[in-house]
């Protein structure tokens, strides 16, 4: 029994730190969720994108954009933060010359929306 709850006390400790798998719901400073789901309808991110939440949104061209804030980097080149992720979509190409990904014309604006739907509804 000792043993049972030592590894429960070291596992709600990791969850605690946040260094356990529980999801982290990170914010975007200036962005709204719901804004940004409009903006990945209307620019058809899910032609090339499956991202949950949003209906149609099931391409197979670029990766899946679920559980985003559990992942450590952004297309392999940045640490995951908000701030990283809207430069990304603002400019993927200045990131990484050689992605697939096109730069889609979006505002500071729209990419910040973007940016916090995947954050807070994937």
């Amino acid at each position: 029994m000792k043993g049972a709850s030592s590894a429960l006390l070291a596992a709600l400790a990791l969850l605690a730190t946040g260094c356990g798998s529980a999801k982290q719901v990170e914010t975007v400073p200036g962005g709204d969720a719901d804004r940004g789901e409009q903006v990945i309808v209307d620019h058809g991110c899910g032609g090339c994108h499956t991202i949950p939440g949003v209906d149609g949104a099931d391409g197979r061209v670029g990766p899946t954009l679920d559980d985003v804030t559990r992942r450590r980097h952004i297309a392999g080149q940045l640490e995951n933060t908000p701030d990283n992720l809207v430069r990304w979509i603002l400019n993927p190409k200045a990131i990484e010359p050689n992605t697939v990904m096109p730069n889609l014309g979006l505002t500071r604006r729209q990419a910040r929306d973007v940016a916090a739907y995947l954050y807070q509804r994937t």
